[in-house]
């Protein structure tokens, strides 16, 4: 056998689905097979179980064609068309299913979210093993929203603002380049059966590589790399932590069925090649940003054309607004870092200083930390939802769009993108701008 031929046996043993379910299975998530084939004989029985394993008392949707209901958001006219020559599956719809094998349960998991735009919810399963449901839960929150909107803002206002922008510019880079790659290679979700999908938050975008492993890599190497040498602390402490972070978002993304494990293995590959290459450069963004003359232009233009670019790569899905969204957040932090340092409202520590000392614990730093944390993120929610109830409707109105129902509204391209552009620019204005000039008016910088 040769070394290509083995090469390709590797990729696709990797790519294999039945290990994606032999990993679950390990962990104590099986789907219930019992009730899936009554469900497949009779639809009728598949809905009256619903509400009592679940745990809920409301309704299933209507399946997409069902008589007098409009089709579900995700429906064909959102699909967006597969690879030529048949190397991918269509985005924009549920990617993963095994369709030979018949329709698979819809019912999700205990508290699983829904996916806010398809309206798709995870499916319902044993699971046996509760603390690694909930350790895999929060790993896999560790590349979500959530946890962003959380995670740089802490860094911004409370500990070191320099190191919270430049990880702010490295998860761009890495997310931006990682969605990208998905839409040209346009590899499907595992199918499901028989994985057990336990979320489809992201379900309806493209599979390789996995975002939320490049971004469980890239944010702790580069946490590490931003601080060794500029604070005082044992490096072993940030040998621990790499491996530890990286290895809980990737193994979570596959327990949670949305990858395979050669999906994660990319990812993780990918963002190492991405932080050998561009990590030299951060330290200069980071200048240009602040100082340049131009730079909120040289910011806004560059990241609309990069998003722009990336629309171009595939038609519509739920990951062009997810790619707008880290652009917008990007060019919002740049710019508000911009104007922060030409008013002098942060200014970073010389370098003669460095290492910098760890401040000594004390209620003083602790309760100003939870009020700049209080206040900020008060603020920043806000500003996201002000931005939310004016972007919306003004798109839907620009472009003859009913926006009766947003989710349905925001399904559109024309309404989507805009929203999350503008949204999220304003939010990270406001975190690298608005707030810290809202801490430096009442005493609390």
């Amino acid at each position: 056998m040769s070394l290509r031929q083995r090469l390709v046996q590797l990729v696709g043993s990797l790519q294999d689905p039945q290990k994606v379910a032999r990993f679950q299975r390990l962990c104590g998530v099986e789907a219930p097979v019992s009730r899936t084939a009554t469900a497949a004989a009779d639809p009728r029985e598949d809905e009256k179980a619903e509400a009592p394993l679940a745990g809920e008392s409301r309704r299933r949707e209507r399946q997409p064609g069902a008589s007098g209901g409009a089709p579900r958001p995700g429906s064909d006219r959102n699909q967006c068309p597969a690879k030529p020559g048949g190397g991918g599956a269509p985005n924009g719809v549920r990617n993963g299913r095994a369709t030979e094998l018949g329709p698979a349960s819809q019912r999700r998991a205990g508290v699983l979210r829904r996916n806010s735009l398809t309206g798709e919810e995870g499916q319902l399963a044993h699971v046996s093993n509760m603390p690694l449901y909930y350790l895999f839960c929060f790993g896999t929150e560790l590349g979500n929203e959530l946890f962003y909107i959380l995670f740089f803002p802490f860094w911004i206002w409370n500990l070191d603002a320099l190191v919270g922008r430049r990880l702010v510019v490295i998860w761009v880079l890495a997310m931006y380049l990682g969605q990208c790659t998905k839409d040209i290679i346009r590899w499907p979700r595992p199918a499901s059966p028989p994985v057990v999908k336990l979320e489809v938050f992201y379900n309806s975008e493209y599979s390789m590589p996995s975002t939320h492993a490049m971004s469980g890599t890239a944010i702790p190497i580069s946490m590490i790399l931003l601080t060794y040498g500029r604070w005082q602390y044992p490096l072993i402490y940030g040998l621990i932590l790499i491996p530890c972070w990286c290895s809980l978002v990737c193994l979570s993304r596959i327990y949670m069925g949305m990858h395979s494990i050669l999906d994660v293995i990319a990812g993780f590959v990918y963002t190492i090649l991405i932080l050998a290459i561009f990590y030299p450069f951060v330290d200069l963004i980071d200048n240009f940003n602040q100082t340049h003359k131009y730079a909120p232009l040289i910011i806004i233009g560059l990241h609309l054309a990069l998003g722009i670019f990336s629309f171009t790569l595939d038609t519509w899905s739920t990951s062009r607004g997810d790619t707008a969204e880290i652009l917008g957040s990007g060019a919002g932090i740049a710019c508000g870092s911009h104007f922060t340092y030409k008013m002098g409202l942060v200014l970073d520590p010389p370098l003669d200083i460095l290492p910098l000392p760890r401040p000594p614990i004390s209620v003083t730093l602790f309760g100003k930390a939870i009020l700049r944390i209080l206040l900020g993120m008060l603020f920043v929610l806000v500003v996201r939802d002000i931005m939310k109830r004016i972007t919306i409707p003004l798109a839907c109105k620009i472009f003859n769009i009913p926006c009766n129902d947003v989710r349905k509204a925001r399904q559109h391209m024309e309404v989507e993108l805009p929203y999350r552009y503008i949204t999220y620019g304003m939010v990270g204005f406001s975190i690298t701008f608005f707030v810290p000039y809202i801490f430096f008016f009442i005493g609390i910088s």
